[in-house]
């Protein structure tokens, strides 16, 4: 098996695992709001179009669903990545980050978190945050730290060393991070674009 294929295999199986594991992403950056979910009054869990929905009797906290989507861009069209199959070098993957609040109160200071996948590099300037003021922010050490110009040290002729701007092929994550509170039944999208290595 070519080392080419093997790549492209991966990049393409993470790009699936990150559909998969989307709405993991919004309920950790809302952890303690899903803390308050889980540990508070008895909740009636129900299965509805494939996703375990919890609902709280009387309740009053939002409750965010987070869904990505993921498309190819080939032979000038837009293919959704479950239809084109594997990813070759060089070609655009469009991720879009859609959001709902599914609860009964405004989630304030929401933030959604888009991966870069290993074996890509994100597009720079192809962070579009939809029709809302929205603050775009990136990470560089794995989501532990986000800015919206990451900047690492380099080490200048005379041995001093100077914060420079990251170059996009260190970004890991972008993260969203919208100023209004999105109010219950609310809807918000975001996208990105990674280009394959």
């Amino acid at each position: 098996m070519s080392r080419l294929f093997r790549r492209t295999n991966i990049v393409f199986l993470v790009v699936f695992g990150l559909l998969l594991v989307a709405g993991a992403v919004a309920f950790a950056q809302h952890g303690a709001t899903i803390t308050r979910i889980f540990a508070g009054p008895p909740n009636t869990v129900a299965l509805a179009n494939e996703r375990a929905v919890a609902a709280e009797a009387a309740s009053n906290r939002p409750l965010i669903r987070l869904d990505l989507a993921a498309a190819i861009e080939r032979d000038n069209k837009t293919i959704p990545v479950e239809v084109g199959g594997s990813v070759s070098p060089g070609e655009v993957v469009n991720f879009t980050l859609s959001s709902v609040n599914e609860g009964s109160a405004p989630a304030r200071e929401y933030r959604a978190v888009g991966q870069i996948p290993p074996g890509t590099t994100f597009v720079a300037g192809s962070a579009a945050p939809g029709d809302t003021a929205i603050q775009v922010r990136y990470s560089i050490d794995g989501g532990q730290e986000f800015s919206s110009i990451p900047t690492i040290d380099d080490k200048q002729t005379d041995g001093t060393i100077k914060k420079v701007q990251a170059p996009v092929s260190m970004y890991t994550q972008v993260r969203f991070e919208w100023a209004d509170a999105l109010a219950p039944g609310g809807k918000l999208a975001a996208s990105y674009q990674v280009r394959v290595k």
